[in-house]
């Protein structure tokens, strides 16, 4: 667990509603955080009267010039390449540098990506780093990964993941056991593509790990919260996102239309149960969940969903916080080396 104090570098100019969303994040940050401070990258001449006008950030938040900042529609290769001089480029070269111990972004997702690989680069025995969140279940909360980082992916590729997901599912969800499951289209042995089953055999060898491996788990167990991890390709890991966003909305669509329907039974409902609803409301509120973790780099990097307002912004903040305070990657490293040990030469050296 890391002591002292905590610095964190933010992308001033990423998202939607910058910086005004970055600045308002930090102010609710900081009051969760106290051992907590912040560089922020971006334009001076809007962040500076931003921060000097809350008293509360008293010397623990600094601005830092940029001069330029990536657009939301940019390439990830020329945004790599022109981008030298950017705010979120500059952020996530303080943590190279050693300036800061994560960087948080709401900007572009290719462009964080691909700047965050080339700068940081992969942890020693991590080929693709992946995607990772939170996903709500009825047991509480689940962590996922690969989100659509990694499109295709072979048994070693799956076998990191888990063992990244361990260390994240310790790190934001304070579970030091974590059960771990991979997603297949069933949970007999013979389902699914070669290294899958593949990669539950290693999982299943493995002893003396932190995690508990759970087997095979098929998609109505995300939401279900069979187990606390859920490791998959990056397909279909973004498939299963975006199906379980769309039927989130689609679920509250129809309660609102039948609860504006004319029926005065319909509006008695709708006031007898607005409590419970309010309470349901704040349970799947997207803010909540804010932070994808690109997991398996030499540091932390944070991405917000760039539509985020302060709070979320903030929840962003929160996973970089406690990713580092509890030693993230220095267990990813651990849990990795105890693993290659396990297979003669080694994970590490087979991929």
């Amino acid at each position: 667990m890391a002591t002292g104090r905590i610095v964190i570098a933010l992308d001033g100019m990423g998202g939607d509603h910058a910086p005004g969303s970055v600045v308002g994040g930090v102010a609710l940050a900081l009051e969760k955080y106290p051992d907590t401070d912040f560089i922020i990258y971006g334009d001076s001449s809007r962040l500076v009267p931003m921060v000097e006008a809350n008293k509360a950030f008293n010397g623990r938040v600094t601005v830092q010039h940029a001069p330029s900042s990536i657009a939301a529609d940019a390439k990830p290769a020329i945004a790599l390449r022109t981008g030298r001089d950017s705010s979120m480029r500059m952020a996530i070269d303080a943590v190279h540098e050693g300036k800061a111990a994560a960087v948080v972004s709401g900007g572009n997702t290719g462009a964080l990506m691909a700047m965050a690989l080339f700068v940081l680069r992969p942890l020693p025995g991590i080929e693709r780093p992946a995607l990772t969140s939170l996903f709500p279940s009825r047991r509480g909360d689940v962590v996922m990964l690969d989100l659509g980082a990694n499109l295709e992916v072979d048994s070693d590729n799956l076998v990191q993941f888990a063992i990244m997901g361990s260390a994240f599912a310790t790190a934001i969800l304070g579970n030091r056991h974590p059960s771990i499951g991979l997603l297949n289209v069933g949970s007999e042995d013979t389902k699914g593509k070669d290294s899958v089953r593949e990669a539950a055999r290693m999982l299943k060898s493995a002893t003396a790990q932190p995690w508990k491996f759970h087997g095979f788990v098929e998609g109505d167990d995300i939401t279900g919260g069979t187990v606390d991890v859920v490791v998959t390709d990056g397909f279909t890991g973004n498939v299963a996102l975006k199906t379980a966003e769309g039927v989130g909305k689609l679920y509250i669509d129809f309660l609102k239309r039948i609860f504006e329907s004319s029926s005065w039974m319909s509006k008695l409902g709708y006031l007898l149960a607005k409590p419970a609803f309010r309470t349901l409301k704040e349970r799947l509120d997207p803010r909540r969940y804010n932070g994808g973790v690109f997991l398996g780099l030499q540091g932390i990097c944070v991405k917000s969903h760039g539509g985020m307002d302060a709070l979320g912004y903030a929840n962003a903040i929160g996973v970089a916080h406690d990713l580092v305070k509890h030693g993230c990657i220095e267990t990813i490293k651990t849990e990795l080396a105890q693993l290659s040990a396990m297979f003669g030469n080694g994970l590490e050296e087979k991929v």
